[in-house]
């Protein structure tokens, strides 16, 4: 990839989407390490537009970007305020009825779903193993990565497991977010 035509396309996304006229540098870093496919880990503080650095590579790449969160009020509002820009996305979690969550896994299998927000227990079930491997993939993200580590102070075991990851779906890179990581974690 010819990260000058990328660029451009990016700005171009930027501009439409979020209504910025350019990224900070430690963005485009890691949305440049998401679109050349390179696994990585970003550290941000809050407010530091992490976000944005994985919701806008899943617009530009082809298929769906399947982000890891910990916490269902969490991924309401991440996907409220892509819903309100206009971007297709769901989120996948105990908080929705079954005709709800029967609505959104058709969606996510007729490829209308760019983003798509599932806890790590949910990611571990075999019904979405299976959801997953059935449709085209852009990339995971996990957010609150800290999670992953028993010395984070938000440690949760259900976040060590989602190395299965790797087994399930080869080939798909891996990018972890994080405002709190310390040394240890």
């Amino acid at each position: 990839m010819e990260n000058k035509y990328i660029s451009n396309e990016m700005q171009e996304c930027l501009k439409r989407y979020w209504g910025y006229s350019r990224f900070h540098p430690w963005q485009e870093d890691s949305i440049f390490a998401i679109l050349d496919e390179r696994e990585s880990v970003t550290i941000l503080p809050t407010g530091g537009g992490k976000s944005l650095c994985f919701q806008l590579p899943a617009l530009l790449k082809d298929g769906m970007a399947v982000v890891i969160s910990p916490l269902i009020s969490l991924m309401k509002d991440q996907v409220d305020g892509l819903k309100d820009m206009g971007i297709a996305a769901e989120c996948l979690n105990s908080s929705l009825g079954a005709g709800q969550q029967r609505s959104i896994i058709e969606r996510v299998k007729n490829a209308r779903i760019k983003l798509l927000y599932i806890s790590p227990e949910r990611l571990q079930t075999e019904d979405t193993i299976e959801l997953l491997k059935s449709v085209a993939l852009s990339f995971f993200v996990i957010d609150e990565a800290h999670c992953i580590s028993h010395w984070g102070h938000d440690f949760r075991e259900e976040y060590r497991r989602i190395g299965m990851i790797k087994d399930n779906f080869p080939g798909i890179s891996i990018h972890a977010f994080t405002a709190t990581a310390t040394k240890e974690v």
